[in-house]
């Protein structure tokens, strides 16, 4: 029995290439980025579902996850994080300042809690780096953030991920600010290799995510907030300028993605996938050269 298992440890070893998968958990995200037995996890989408595609990319013996980020406290992008903590080991758990008062972001942060797991704030400027990949945090800024949450004395330290300090703090309310422009998104990049992903952030802030100045022309876009009528302007695609924009969505009732954002895209010379109609999207990239795996 020990044989068998060696045996099928070595047959399952993963290659030392970059993953980027898309999972197909409906209406949500949930983005699981590896690179041999590295993880990061973007969102865990609005059920268990995101469990499945881990066990379909995670070798069986790896129960632990680096990094998982939450872009922002909605269910369609948080529930599926409370199953990944109580299934898998999750190291670090990046997110933003703001919270709320709904049932999910409580159930969340008690077993966040019961788990001990690190927390760590994130804003413009910021780096995750794991072994070959760097995650570069464009949106919000730090500025964004005092100005928009109802606790004007509050002070955000440098994080640590700058080196300095340890950056903790959760649950403040914005001040009345749409919790989508909140949204942690940065670029991941892989050698030559990038990708943005956006969570739900829209036009509501897109002006002022230009002008921080750290967006920049990717392979890949993570389209954001499902393909809404809302989602992206011109002028800021015109900066991404993608060569593949992947929709993460399901069955909704809010007509997403909209005709409106499948249209900029198709002018702006993108190729679309969506999970809805295509399933789970993989890109791997070696670097250098990138493909959607079939």
């Amino acid at each position: 029995m020990a044989a068998l298992t060696i045996w099928l440890a070595v047959f399952t070893l993963p290659d030392d290439k970059l993953h980027v998968v898309f999972c197909d958990v409906g209406q949500g995200d949930a983005i699981l980025i590896y690179q041999k037995t590295t993880q990061l996890l973007i969102d865990g989408g609005p059920n268990n579902k995101v469990l499945g595609c881990l066990g379909r990319h995670v070798p069986f013996y790896d129960r632990r996850i680096e990094v998982v980020i939450l872009t922002h406290p909605q269910a369609d992008h948080m529930n599926g994080i409370i199953d990944v903590i109580q299934r898998y080991n999750v190291m670090q758990l990046v997110m933003g300042s703001e919270g709320n008062n709904t049932a999910g972001y409580k159930n969340l942060m008690f077993n966040v809690q019961s788990s001990m797991i690190n927390v760590e704030n994130v804003y413009s400027g910021d780096e995750i780096r794991l072994g070959k990949m760097v995650y570069s945090v464009v949106w919000p800024t730090s500025g964004f953030v005092l100005a928009h949450t109802k606790n004007k004395h509050l002070t955000l330290n440098p994080s640590p991920y700058q080196g300095e300090g340890n950056q903790k703090i959760l649950g403040i309310s914005s001040d009345g600010t749409d919790l989508n422009s909140f949204s942690i998104g940065g670029i991941l990049s892989f050698g030559d290799f990038d990708v943005l992903l956006t969570g739900d952030a829209d036009v509501q802030i897109e002006d002022e995510m230009i002008q921080a100045g750290r967006l920049k022309k990717v392979e890949v876009l993570k389209v954001p907030h499902h393909g809404s009528k809302m989602g992206m302007t011109e002028e800021w695609l015109r900066i991404i300028s993608p060569e593949l924009a992947v929709i993460s969505v399901g069955k909704n009732s809010y007509g997403h993605p909209t005709k409106e954002a499948i249209d900029l895209l198709s002018s702006s010379g993108a190729r679309v996938l969506r999970t809805d109609t295509d399933g789970e999207v993989e890109i791997v990239s070696d670097g250098k050269r990138w493909w959607v795996k079939r």
